[in-house]
């Protein structure tokens, strides 16, 4: 199992599948997070500061192994795909009555994107994955 699971999330055979997962899963959380009352339903399993950071995080760590060039190239293009996903989220909650943007979350955004980016730099380079350029 962990084989595959290293074959499915780490090697190159898969890293389109990965990339546009994280594309279609930010449309979702765009779009699930518009629908009235789904934030606050959520919002009594886990707090916002959490939901953002698993959510931003895992959506890095799509883009940094869907990605293609150096891990140092990887982990910027995360980071700066993050970044904007992150500020078109909270553009978009701005325009509902019964949601409200915050700079903070879209920092907390950042910050997830920031660690798992550099975590994985950081495995990727230490381990000499094989990366396509």
């Amino acid at each position: 199992m962990p084989k595959l699971l290293s074959h499915l999330l780490l090697t190159s055979s898969h890293s389109r599948l990965r990339y546009w997962s994280a594309i279609v899963l930010f449309l979702l959380i765009l779009i699930l997070g518009s629908i009235p009352g789904a934030r606050g339903d959520i919002g009594e399993v886990a707090s916002g500061v959490i939901l953002h950071t698993c959510a931003y995080a895992g959506l890095s760590f799509l883009l940094f192994t869907g990605g293609s060039g150096t891990p140092g190239r990887r982990a910027l293009k995360a980071f700066l795909t993050i970044a904007l996903m992150g500020a078109i989220d909270e553009v978009v909650q701005s325009f509902f009555p019964y949601r409200h943007a915050a700079i903070s979350d879209w920092l907390v955004d950042c910050n997830a994107a920031l660690l798992t980016s550099a975590g994985f730099w950081l495995l990727w380079t230490r381990n000499k994955i094989a990366t396509s350029a």
